[in-house]
């Protein structure tokens, strides 16, 4: 078995899935919750959870360790109960019990009794429909006030509820197989969470635009159920096991694109660890630097000089600074005073991307928009004070802001905007699941800010840098998976380095300017606290590498395992990175190639260690492995 410190960076064990039957329909158990609900085969339901979450946004662990479970010929019944604490100490009760029937019934009831009043934001179900397949695709929406709507599931991301009041949903999970959603005990709507990078478009309990956070009074039960009813209209043809056979990968044709340049995040308080190894950058050999300026984090002269000696480390590289305008005076005279510290600072920038510091918090639905000057104030006034600079705006958050606050693109010269997979969920299928929503973020933020206009992607790092749901990222003192906690222990983990090929993987396409595809140091970045370089740095330096070589279309038989990118490189040769997006081991097949091909691989033993390919072109990738395939010039037409 593999090292866990190795693939994850943590002691701390993947969650435990238990698999459910009842004739046709399947289940996987985990914490107490359903996952990847399957009817012959065919994902219907993504997740069907129940969860608590505090005034931040951050999730009560519910320690449901080891519930109550029955299976016989007639299905699955389960149940458990449970408690959670809130900072002020007060308790919540739980009790849950769910069945599932061989006919395509599932069920799932919660009763909730606090110990005294208990506050959260949101404390119910949450049903996560899976997005591949089901994106554009047809769907029944059925309101409270027995009304039923016809629509489609939103193809590009939606910036507001797509569907609001749901009493139940109808769509077609396959040909001739559709599933009935049922909820009761409250009011749900749906948010489109591919706006986060959740491979899911989510029905929740209690709309946004009712007060948050919420009491729930002391000693006052609450009951919600879920009912899924699976129907097949023909015999449903079995889905294939996404677990079957070795994993073919193809090369095809030019995309007419080349890989973006790739560079990383440098902070104010990275610094100290940059200069303490700096050999490091420049054996990544970024194509760009990011270096972030929040004045409302009281950055000055001083962090701006010292972002100036990482600089001197590699001088000719592409520099933007990403300027936080505080907005608390006059943005010109804000921006001046910042333009005027980075001449005296000595740091060169070719290009700068500036935002207010309020729109780094989200407004949601229901909410009012904060006091903000225009954007075009801002816009006019960062021309004004780096004249000659290229000139970025957008959000320095998610993809989420940026699309429910749209900038004056006309008078920008790029956008931006983050991702971070641990907004809403922390365990591993749903951050590598995440990379499914990627080409779903590219593609909307392209309908927005237009087909030619340059587009900077970044930082998408796991961990987050800032929650703009809530006060603070999330503490995470015992090395755990945390949604929104700003380190997590994956970074230093081999998980990383293949989650950083599989978002490579989902971008051809985007045509992005630039990708700043994570932090040189820090708690999200590729170095250890001790300068050594983690998986990620040989992955991320090979990306780098990559930056303006030509893109070819490169096809896996099963992307959620094994995924990648292929190149031509400049002399010609066939570059390969592949990546085992999964916790087993994997078998893939390369293209045939008359001189055979060479690799080097990073798996949990270590690396990058050259690897010899057998003739047959058939190679097995260790949990999270990642390796570089090359083809040489005479075999790789």
């Amino acid at each position: 078995m593999s090292d866990p410190l190795a693939l994850y960076g943590t002691d701390e064990p993947p969650a435990r899935a238990r698999r459910l039957r009842a004739g046709a329909l399947e289940a996987d158990l985990v914490d107490g919750n359903l996952r990847t609900i399957r009817f012959a085969g065919h994902e219907v339901i993504r997740a069907l959870a129940y969860v608590v979450r505090d005034r931040d946004w951050g999730t009560h662990e519910l320690g449901v360790s080891d519930p109550e479970v029955l299976e016989d010929a007639s299905g699955f019944a389960v149940s458990w109960r449970t408690a959670c604490t809130a900072p002020d100490g007060a308790r919540l009760f739980l009790t849950a019990t769910l069945r599932g029937e061989a006919s395509g019934v599932l069920s799932f009831t919660v009763e909730a009794t606090p110990s005294r009043d208990f506050e959260t934001n949101r404390c119910g179900f949450c049903i996560l429909h899976p997005i591949e397949g089901v994106a554009g695709q047809p769907v029944a929406v059925a309101h409270g006030d027995g009304g039923v709507e016809t629509a489609t599931f939103p193809d590009l991301i939606e910036p507001w509820q797509p569907f609001k009041d749901i009493a139940a949903i109808r769509h077609e999970a396959a040909p001739g197989l559709f599933v009935t959603c049922r909820m009761e005990g409250d009011i749900f709507e749906m948010e489109d969470q591919r706006a986060w990078s959740d491979a899911s478009f989510k029905t929740y309990v209690r709309p946004l635009a009712m007060p948050w956070p919420y009491l729930l009074p002391a000693g006052e039960t609450t009951r919600q159920s879920v009912t899924l009813e699976i129907e097949s209209v023909f015999p449903t043809r079995p889905a294939q096991s996404p677990d079957d056979g070795p994993v073919h990968v193809d090369v095809g044709p030019a995309l007419g694109e080349t890989f973006p340049p790739f560079g990383v995040l440098v902070s104010p308080e990275d610094v100290a660890a940059i200069l303490n190894a700096p050999d490091r950058l420049e054996a990544l050999g970024p194509r760009h630097l990011l270096f972030h300026f929040d004045p409302v984090a009281g950055h000055g002269l001083a962090e701006l000089q010292a972002m100036a000696s990482v600089q001197a480390l590699v001088p000719e590289t592409h520099a933007m600074l990403e300027c936080v305008v505080p907005c608390e005076s006059e943005p010109g005279a804000e921006l001046l005073d910042a333009a005027r510290l980075v001449q005296a600072s000595g740091l060169r920038i070719d290009a700068v991307t500036v935002g207010p510091s309020v729109d780094r918090q989200s407004t949601p639905p229901g909410s009012e928009w904060p006091p903000c000057p225009p954007l075009e104030e801002v816009y006019e006034a960062a021309r004004r004070a780096f004249p000659g600079v290229t000139l970025g705006g957008g959000m320095f958050s998610y993809f989420t802001e940026l699309n429910r606050k749209r900038p004056p693109v006309d008078m920008l010269d790029l956008v931006s905007h983050a991702t971070c997979p641990i907004v809403h969920a922390a365990d591993d299928l749903s951050v590598m699941q995440t990379l499914e929503a990627v080409p779903f973020i590219w593609r909307s933020a392209r309908k927005i800010i237009g087909e030619n206009k340059p587009y900077h992607l970044g930082p998408t790092t796991i961990g987050m840098r800032q929650n703009p749901y809530g006060s603070r990222t999330i503490p995470n003192p015992e090395n755990k998976r945390i949604a929104m906690a700003a380190q997590d222990p994956r970074q230093a983990g081999l998980f990383a380095a293949a989650w950083l090929v599989g978002y490579a993987a989902r971008l051809p396409g985007a045509r992005l300017a630039r990708w700043t595809g994570g932090s040189l140091a820090g708690p999200r970045g590729l170095l250890s606290p001790e300068g050594a370089p983690l998986p990620a740095f040989h992955v991320a330096a090979g990306l780098a590498a990559l930056s303006g070589l030509p893109l070819l279309s490169l096809r896996s038989a099963a992307r959620g395992r094994v995924d990648g990118i292929a190149v031509r490189a400049e002399d010609g040769s066939l570059l390969l990175w592949l990546a085992n997006l999964t916790p087993e081991t994997q078998e893939v097949r390369l293209p045939d190639s008359r001189g055979g091909w060479t690799a080097t691989l990073l798996d949990a033993n270590g690396g990058p260690t050259p690897s010899s390919v057998p003739s047959s072109g058939r190679l097995a990738l260790g949990p999270y492995a990642v390796a570089l395939f090359e083809a040489s010039t005479s075999s790789a037409d």
